[in-house]
Formats: structure tokens, sequence, C-alpha cells
């Protein structure tokens, strides 16, 4: 392995399911077999993420998708390019809406995206006030909800304005009547769903496409300067992957998740069965499978970013922009130094 060229790092993640790499990578010894010493820093919020990656603040982050090409364009305000070769999981996001207002909506999980859509957008018209809430504004679940409501009234759905909060709020806020409804990744639906406050009313893949969600990502500038570190980052982190989606015992993972306050609510092999079942078929399925960007995922973004912030983006200019966002020698690189590393474990 080359020499790297930084040893000790910050890497920032937000508590969902979705960052589990990044904690099995540290619980395991991973980033150390690799020759690096990392610290953990849970954020508060995507924007504090966004920016003390993008300042240099962290080295790297799991990090929404639809922020990079966010950044590519500069609509962030901020503008610095980010780059991704690892990704973290696929679109695993879901509407869920208070138990008050689905008995008042008559809506049902048995509903359909267009009947929950069609009874929801009635309500409002009719000048209920119901609040829903995504996590941030350049996010698969602000896209969810949005083309949700278009499939009743595309032009309400325009105009409609919804809510941004941090994901671990979001219970909460469903409790003290804040919000009516939220659309986030897991394990927030479960446990809004056990504590008897919202139903899950809509699949994200049954409105939008079963894209990439979560990346690793650094900014393109740190990505130059540290190639090698990079590499051995990104190698510790699809080795994590990789026995997520083969670890036959979940025990020790709950364990975790549960230290690091992802999973905030009883639910074990023998209690809560299938809610247990769920979230570690999410694990296995979404969040454990090393890949690479999809340069197509990212024009999927670029194409809700001038669909719903009406950004002049050129048909033309789509797969280049989108291109950037993905950081491919080192997924490719990482492959072979994982192959090599961790060999013996498999």
């Amino acid at each position: 392995m080359q020499s790297l060229e930084k040893t000790q790092l910050q890497l920032g993640y937000i508590p969902l399911l979705d960052c589990i790499a990044l904690l099995w990578a540290d619980h395991r010894g991973y980033f150390k077999q690799v020759g690096l010493d990392v610290t953990l820093v849970k954020e508060a919020s995507w924007a504090s993420l966004r920016d003390r990656l993008a300042f240099g603040i962290l080295d790297g982050a799991h990090c929404l998708a639809g922020i990079l090409p966010a950044a590519t364009l500069g609509v962030d305000q901020i503008g610095i390019a980010l780059k991704a070769p690892l990704v973290l999981s696929q679109n695993t996001a879901f509407i869920s809406l208070s138990q008050k207002r689905c008995y008042e909506l008559d809506i049902s999980a048995t509903d359909t995206p267009q009947q929950s859509a069609d009874k929801l957008v009635h309500h409002l018209k009719l000048g209920q006030q119901i609040r829903l809430a995504d996590v941030f504004k350049h996010s698969i679940h602000h896209y969810c909800l949005k083309n949700w409501l278009a499939l009743a009234d595309d032009a309400f759905a325009q105009q409609f304005q919804l809510k941004t909060l941090p994901p671990p709020y979001m219970v909460d806020a469903l409790r003290q009547g804040n919000i009516d409804g939220f659309c986030v990744s897991e394990a927030w639906h479960t446990e809004a769903k056990l504590a008897g406050l919202s139903n899950i009313i809509v699949t994200a893949t049954s409105v939008i496409p079963n894209i990439c969600d979560k990346v690793f990502a650094v900014t393109a500038e740190w990505a130059e300067q540290h190639p090698n570190t990079l590499i051995a980052l990104t190698a510790a982190l699809m080795q994590a992957q990789d026995e997520l989606r083969d670890i036959q015992d979940y025990s020790e993972v709950w364990h975790m998740l549960q230290d690091y306050k992802i999973i905030r609510f009883e639910c074990s092999a023998s209690v809560h069965v299938e809610h247990y079942y769920h979230i570690q078929s999410i694990i296995r399925s979404a969040m454990g499978r090393a890949s690479i960007p999809s340069q197509q995922d990212f024009e999927w973004y670029f194409e809700q970013l001038a669909k719903w912030e009406k950004i002049d983006i050129s048909a033309s200019n789509v797969a280049q922009l989108s291109a950037e966002c993905v950081e491919s020698n080192s997924f490719n690189a990482a492959k072979k130094l994982q192959q090599r590393l961790f060999a013996a474990l498999n």
C-alpha cells in the first residue's frame, strides 16, 4: 500500500441506519487496518455536516447524494465541489403520516400513492393545515414528497412549503404536534410506529426511482490532495459493507446501533420481530453492498433541481456535471486494496 498523505481523520455522520458502514468500520478496526486513525463526529443536521465538510473541518462524511449536484452548481450558496467514491445506501425512504391524520383523511397503507396524495391535497385545498417535513432541501426525501404531492396536483406541489428538520428530531416533532408527517430514512419511521404516533403510507420507490440516497463524500480538492488516503478509507468502508451484507448474527450490529442512539426503542429478534428483521433487511440490501455512485443517479438529481428550483441546466451539460460528482479512480483502486488486505477475513 502506498504511503498515506494523512492518517488522522475526522469523519462526519448523521445518526441514520445508512451511516452504519462508518460505524462498523470503526467498530471492527478496519480503519486502523488500513493505517488510519479515525474520529467519528455526529453532526446535528445535514446543513451543519455540509458546511463543515465543505470548509475542511471534516475530512469526509456520510452525505446526502443530492448535496453533490447542488454544490456543483453552487446553488447551495457555498459552491465547493464534492466527490463521492462510494454509495452508502440506495433509496430506503418512506413517508409517514400521524395516525390522527390518517384517520381524519381516511388514508391507509393499502392506498396507492396516487390515492393518498389525492386525499391529502384535497384536504389542504379545503384549508386544513397539514405540515410535512423533509430532512434537507437537496435530498431524496424533499423530492419524494414533492413528486408524491404532484401526483394529485403538480402546480400545488410546486408552491407547497415543506418544513426542514434534522432526522433525529422528526419523532419528537410529531409527538409534540409540530408536524403531521415526514419523509426520512429509517429507523425513525419504526420508532414513530412503535410509539403509536404514525403509520408509513408511501414507500419512496413507489414514487421516485431506486437511486442512491447517501454517499461517502469528500471535497474535490481533498480527493486530489489525499488520493492514497481516500483509497484506504474507501477500502475500509467497502469491507464493512460487505461484512454487513453477509453477517449471520446481527446482535453485535444491533448493540452498536443502540450505543450510537440510532436504534432508540426496544426491538430485537424476540420482541417486535417484524420490525427487527425489517431493519436488518434494509441494512443487508441497501447498505451492505459496495458500489460506485451511478452517473445516472446524479443526472436524476440535476433534473430535480431544474424542476423544483427552476434552475436552467442545459441537457447537454448534465452528463458532464454528473460525472464530476463521481470519484471512480478511488473506488477501483480501493476494491483492489480491499481484496488484498481483507482476504483473510472472508
